[in-house]
């Protein structure tokens, strides 16, 4: 299973991840376009206090309390990769995924739609938008068994 681990000691705060997550879920993945016309949202968020700061993004749990809440069935488990995924089409924007999910990584998207919106580890892409992009390397990817 893969997850991306973030380390604050190296965290700089300078949301590059949240950048490069908009740009890789924007639909024309330019930097430019994404953030003038398209404004997508981030699935992963900053958090700070002080000079500490970290990037919280899904953990893909190996026992997701947001699957086991969610009431529609839009959280689920893939089968073939173990992590955690999110549906749109099939939320309903009940949030019951963000109350439960214990590191707060779950967001809203209110755009388009109430819905639930959450890291989904950049499919199609060998490294996430994230790691690949943090100049510190304060994100990592790693392989979990």
């Amino acid at each position: 299973m893969k997850r991306v681990v973030a380390n604050e000691e190296v965290c700089i705060g300078c949301r590059l991840c949240e950048v490069w997550c908009k740009v890789q879920h924007s639909k024309s993945k330019d930097i430019i376009k994404s953030f003038k016309k398209e404004i997508p949202m981030a699935r992963v968020h900053v958090e700070e206090k002080g000079a500490q700061s970290f990037a919280v993004q899904c953990r893909h749990c190996e026992e997701p309390d947001c699957v086991y809440s969610c009431i529609t069935g839009a959280m689920y488990i893939d089968e073939e990769t173990g992590q955690v995924m999110h549906d749109p089409e099939r939320c309903v924007g009940c949030w019951t995924c963000i109350m439960v999910c214990h590191r707060g990584a779950i967001l809203r998207d209110e755009r388009i739609r109430r819905i639930a919106s959450k890291c989904d580890l950049c499919p199609g892409l060998e490294i996430p938008a994230c790691v690949a992009h943090c100049p510190n390397e304060a994100l990592t990817l790693v392989e979990e068994k």
